[in-house]
């Protein structure tokens, strides 16, 4: 089977891959339908880490072709959604809600790599959820946003306590942010502030409920933020883009009391104990256990109460791959999807 493969930033590939096989009872091989790049993968891409023959891809959606005698929640046939994180979904862990650190947890991304035709999926019954039916083609691209960006921005959401009537600030206006403003939409949030710089995430932000657009960065984007909430900051910050700056705006941006949640991949953060300390906010991230979510967000997938997949402005086929990454890279798409 064909699949990405990254052999050096800026290096990536579509090469001839083993046709995956069951090897444990508890997995499925599905056929994928619909994968995608995320804001994730630029990071090896762009050289800030070190790929060597790395199988890319940690989102996906597909259906079952052949299931482990073990398996009980899936058949052949089934559409399914899974996770950017292999988990048992049973482990103490995994049972308090944060199966992206399940104790036999496998991340996608390196290990199994779903830009391709087909995926071994261990941990069938925990990592993949299937959809009521067979989804029609338009909900595709919303039920591949929910794999990883959407259940990420959801949990962002959740981290960062944002409820009905609450203030948000949204850091970051990639695929991951602008689905966090979604889910502060979703939550009930009166005040969505997006920061952003461009105009066509901007209106796809505000397409998706925020109330204001920042597009100041460092203390002047602080100060914006403050400005709008009566010089306070607000409840709830959502830091989705991993920067030293990045964290800072959020916690510099959020009201003492409020809270953050963090969910941009962490690249080179040190957090200051005397602004921690005087700036008596809640923090709460990580990798996001999307699997928690993932039948909240089909179903309002399903039942077409929220749109997601209009995130993805970009589809090309797999063989042009290298493109998408390219195309993410320079800004040309905000995120790309990919069909084998």
């Amino acid at each position: 089977m064909r699949g990405v493969i990254m052999h050096a930033p800026g290096d990536v590939r579509i090469e001839e891959r083993d046709h995956p096989q069951i090897i444990d009872p508890t997995d499925a091989v599905i056929r994928i339908v619909a994968a995608c790049v995320c804001g994730s993968d630029l990071w090896p891409y762009r050289g800030a880490d070190t790929p060597d023959a790395k199988l890319m891809g940690h989102e996906y959606v597909g259906v079952v072709e052949e299931i482990g005698e073990e398996v009980s929640t899936l058949s052949v046939g089934d559409f399914v959604v899974g996770s950017f994180v292999i988990s048992d979904n049973t482990c103490p862990i995994c049972t308090a809600g944060y199966q992206s650190r399940c104790v036999n947890g496998i991340f996608v991304d390196g290990a199994i790599g779903t830009q391709a035709e087909y995926a071994r999926i261990p941990h069938a019954d925990g990592t993949l959820v299937a959809t009521p039916g067979q989804p029609d083609d338009d909900l595709i691209p919303s039920l591949l946003a929910a794999s990883d960006v959407l259940g990420t921005g959801w949990f962002a959401a959740d981290a960062a306590e944002v409820g009905p009537g609450s203030s948000v600030a949204v850091i970051g206006d990639g695929a991951v942010g602008l689905m966090g403003v979604l889910a502060a939409r979703q939550m009930g949030a009166e005040t969505i502030i997006a920061m952003s710089r461009h105009e066509d995430r901007q209106r796809l932000a505000r397409e998706f409920g925020a109330t204001h657009i920042v597009a100041d960065r460092g203390d002047a984007g602080v100060a914006a933020i403050k400005e709008l909430t009566d010089g306070f900051g607000v409840d709830s910050a959502i830091e989705a883009v991993g920067t030293q700056e990045s964290m800072m705006q959020a916690i510099r941006a959020t009201r003492p009391g409020g809270h953050i949640g963090y969910v941009g991949v962490s690249h080179d953060v040190a957090l200051p104990g005397d602004e921690l300390f005087f700036g008596l906010v809640h923090l709460h991230g990580g990798p996001a256990p999307v699997r928690r979510y993932l039948p909240e967000l089909i179903d309002l997938i399903w039942t077409r109460t929220i749109d997601p997949g209009r995130v993805f402005d970009m589809r090309l086929p797999l063989d042009e791959a290298a493109e998408a990454y390219a195309a993410m890279d320079e800004r040309r798409a905000i995120k790309v999807l990919l069909t084998p």
